[in-house]
């Protein structure tokens, strides 16, 4: 092969997302060898670039357009959260791709920003409209972290909630890295919620589901998540997981043939002490397998030729076999239960 091409992975590996960034680095890193034992990205190898996508959004910002800026990488993928996405997205100035992998609020459509992720629409409503049939949780309280994600999507949960005759009866929003939640439940006790929508990163989610099951209200109102995966969940320990409900494009325990190979190459690849796979790592894996295939497809990284031929390309992975529509990609949505510290796929949502 002739000289690499070079991708900004763009991953926490601190603050409280930082629990997610083992799994995703590893997850991204087996997508990079399977794409270059297959030929590398226009006859080039592949190379992963890290970028630690848990510090200040204008830093992460400021260091991968440098890297664009200097020809040192020819594309951007990654999980981060949205203020990230927001502070990346215009110092890119669409040059280059760029996959995003994160679920999000939805209404991205920046120059040469492609999405592998979950949005409220898909996601998030036809969970709160099963579990509201079937639970009988008319009464919604919402608990995020306070940025541009958990904020957008609460705003869109209040006019979902209005249509379909289910009520927002509290809000709280905590500064990310939050420890102390007491006056979140205080809040959460009074309301007579019958469900907690907890839009919370990482550490926040594991500390929060903690301090539930300690107040005892486990018992009382149901927890639903869309950003909660397995090594969130082992965190959090079983006796802070009753009732907890999670909804994804992608969990470890579906058994399906593309998962079950997926696991298998990822324990030969890694070994048993790996770090547990779960949907938020999983999606990286998925951004590089589209990023590569949205570069080959348009023969070069032109974003205006890889946005012309975006909806005419399809490629397959654990999640199946995709395709993108409106630069998102298409896919099947699942919701979870938690049982002690595993998901339990319960059904594909409509």
């Amino acid at each position: 092969m002739s000289r690499s091409f070079d991708v900004a992975l763009v991953v926490p590996l601190r603050g409280p997302a930082g629990i997610l960034g083992p799994s995703a680095e590893l997850c991204a890193q087996l997508a990079a060898e399977e794409v270059n034992r297959a030929g590398g990205v226009l006859g080039r190898e592949l190379r992963l670039i890290p970028v630690d996508g848990g510090a200040p959004p204008r830093a992460v910002a400021a260091e991968v357009g440098a890297l664009v800026d200097g020809g040192t990488v020819q594309g951007v993928t990654g999980w981060h959260i949205s203020s990230v996405r927001q502070a990346v997205a215009p110092r890119l100035a669409g040059r280059v791709p760029y996959v995003y992998t994160a679920l999000y609020e939805g209404g991205e459509h920046a120059e040469g920003v492609f999405l592998t992720s979950e949005t409220p629409d898909v996601q998030l409503f036809p969970a709160m409209r099963l579990i509201a049939r079937e639970r009988c949780a008319r009464r919604w309280y919402v608990v995020g972290n306070d940025y541009v994600w958990p904020r957008r999507t609460a705003r869109a949960v209040r006019r979902y909630a209005a249509a379909e005759g289910l009520h927002v009866v509290g809000e709280s929003f905590v500064p990310l890295a939050t420890g102390d939640f007491s006056e979140t439940l205080r809040r959460i006790e009074v309301s007579s919620a019958d469900a907690v929508l907890m839009l919370l990163v990482g550490m926040d989610a594991v500390r929060f589901n903690r301090a539930f099951g300690r107040a005892g209200l486990a018992g009382r109102c149901l927890r639903l998540s869309t950003l909660m995966d397995e090594n969130m969940l082992l965190a959090s320990g079983a006796p802070a997981t009753r009732d907890l409900f999670s909804t994804a494009g992608f969990f470890a325990s579906m058994i399906t043939p593309e998962n079950l190979d997926f696991h298998g190459r990822y324990a030969a690849r890694f070994g048993p002490e790996a770090p547990p796979l779960g949907s938020l790592g999983e999606s990286c894996y998925e951004g590089v397998q589209l990023l590569a295939t949205l570069v080959e497809r348009a023969g070069g990284t032109d974003v205006r030729a890889i946005g012309a031929n975006a909806e005419s390309i399809s490629y397959e992975g654990p999640r199946g076999l995709l395709r993108l529509r409106e630069r998102h990609v298409n896919q099947r949505i699942y919701l979870a239960e938690a049982r002690g510290v595993e998901f339990d796929v319960l059904t594909q949502l409509p």
